[in-house]
């Protein structure tokens, strides 16, 4: 008897240690952040001495190389707002469709406290940013404690901790230690690039440590209550679930033959990079007196005598579906989504391979054939590239086309025509606009349309992104012959 209550206070007894030790751990950040708050609420004389010392110490550092400036921005940007919006939003809608509400309300919480602690502190601080002598950044609003650290601590953390289970027991440590890593990162990028003290970097990590570990303890509290065990924050918020939140568990392999298919889209790449290099050569400076020249003549010529300012407002907004931003925004939307759907890999390498494949092409053709702007206005001013052929209408057929091909095998309903009606009318709209705008000749827009279908459809052929899809539908060998046993068992009671 004495052993089974043994047993049985266990479970209790790890829970409370536990539960002591991440309240002490909790605790101390919070004490550390007050005390922090505090020093520089009172302008403690050597905090602020030795906070104005790093960061003259890094704007020397910094400041006379600009690619390390572009590498910092790059990488502080990991820690602003609109990414961890983005991250965190996704990761709720990913989890909502996995029927996981408790750990999509959790990241929500978590999120949305992290937003409100922010702005709040800083203006109860009032504290002003850094003076540098040449300055290479900047930032709105106060500067305690640093946004980009206690966001990025909060985000990532509780990232971490819902999809921790996901991971296999290997690289969970290897997880962690790449999380810490980058927040680490996105802190020390604030300091170098002269937009905060060291002080407001060190407070913002403390108030996210703590804030994380207030909202995940809270969690185990939730699960205790209902009767589950609490395991150790190492193995997740729900080790249960690791199956259920896992990206892609029913794909055993993204591709069947990987190495082949590299060597396929290899050669395919090069093709098609002909392809395109020999009709841009052709229409620009070999086609002379031919129809193509006169379309590429008239048209821009047309549309330059018909601007007007809505027409021209207009165009610049359906210019911008095209843009990189706005393609690379699709894609990171829709991505995530279609492996929350359909719990598979290949679509999303189907999706990205389209993307990549197509801003490889469109650079090296768009080099190689170096094609001058048409002769008319270009409302977009100087442009970097040429025009042969039109990027923005490339990316635009090659992501809502492959969009299309992906959600019209995989469901029946009405609205995948949407799909359809995209892939053809996005398309004309930012082709009518870069044309409107003087940017591009009709030959251009040809050229988007030779690479995205070349392009697209090598992928289709290599990748198979519905592979699952077909061969779900194929009846198996073993549902045939119970068909036919059938058929022989019905005969022969009917002859009997």
């Amino acid at each position: 008897m004495t052993a089974v209550r043994s047993v049985l206070r266990r479970p209790v007894g790890h829970f409370a240690e536990r539960s002591v030790a991440g309240l002490a751990l909790v605790t101390g950040a919070g004490v550390a952040f007050g005390l922090l708050l505090m020093l520089v609420r009172f302008r403690w004389s050597p905090l602020y001495s030795a906070d104005r010392a790093v960061a003259e110490w890094f704007n020397d550092l910094v400041a006379p190389h600009g690619p390390v400036v572009t590498v910092l921005q790059a990488v502080t940007d990991l820690g602003g707002r609109p990414v961890l919006i983005w991250l965190v939003t996704i990761a709720v809608v990913g989890l909502l469709i996995r029927r996981q509400p408790r750990l999509a309300v959790y990241l929500i919480v978590t999120g949305v406290g992290g937003l409100i602690l922010d702005p709040s502190l800083k203006t109860l601080v009032g504290r002003l940013r850094p003076i540098v002598d040449v300055p290479v950044a900047s930032a709105p609003g106060n500067s305690f404690p640093s946004g980009h650290a206690l966001g990025s601590f909060v985000a990532y953390g509780a990232l971490l901790l819902v999809f921790l289970p996901a991971l296999a027991p290997r690289w969970r440590r290897p997880a962690i230690a790449v999380v810490a890593a980058l927040v680490a990162l996105i802190g020390l990028t604030r300091i170098a690039l002269g937009v905060h003290f060291v002080s407001d970097v060190l407070a913002g990590w403390l108030l996210g440590a703590a804030w994380l570990g207030m909202t995940a303890y809270a969690f185990r509290l939730w699960r205790r209550e209902r009767g589950r065990p609490a395991p150790p924050l190492a193995e997740g918020l729900e080790p249960e679930v690791g199956h259920d939140i896992a990206p892609a568990p029913a794909e055993e392999h993204v591709l069947e033959h990987p190495r082949s298919a590299v060597a396929e889209l290899l050669v395919g790449w090069v093709l098609v990079f002909g392809a395109l290099y020999g009709f841009g050569m052709y229409v620009s400076y070999h086609a002379g007196g031919s129809f193509l020249a006169t379309l590429d003549a008239e048209v821009p010529r047309w549309f330059a005598q018909r601007h007007t300012p809505a027409l021209t407002e207009l165009s610049w907004w359906w210019s911008k579906f095209g843009d990189t931003h706005a393609v690379l925004l699709v894609s990171l939307v829709f991505c995530p989504l279609v492996l929350a759907v359909w719990r598979r890999w290949r679509p999303v390498l189907f999706v990205a391979l389209a993307m990549f494949g197509e801003l490889s092409l469109f650079l090296a053709s768009a080099h190689a054939v170096d094609r001058p702007r048409p002769p008319v206005e270009n409302l977009d001013g100087p442009m970097p590239t040429s025009s042969f052929p039109s990027g923005h209408i490339a990316a635009t057929i090659c992501l809502y086309a492959a969009i299309a091909v992906l959600v019209m095998a995989r469901t029946d309903r009405w609205w995948r025509w949407l799909t359809v009606a995209l892939a053809v009318l996005m398309p004309l709209g930012v082709a009518t606009s870069r044309i409107y705008r003087g940017m591009h000749h009709p030959t251009d827009f040809m050229g988007a349309i030779l690479l995205s279908a070349l392009w697209i459809g090598l992928l289709y052929w290599v990748i198979r992104p519905n592979a699952d899809v077909h061969e779900g539908n194929r009846p198996s060998i073993e549902a045939e012959d119970v068909h036919t046993l059938d058929d022989e068992l019905v005969r022969a009671v009917r002859t009997e």
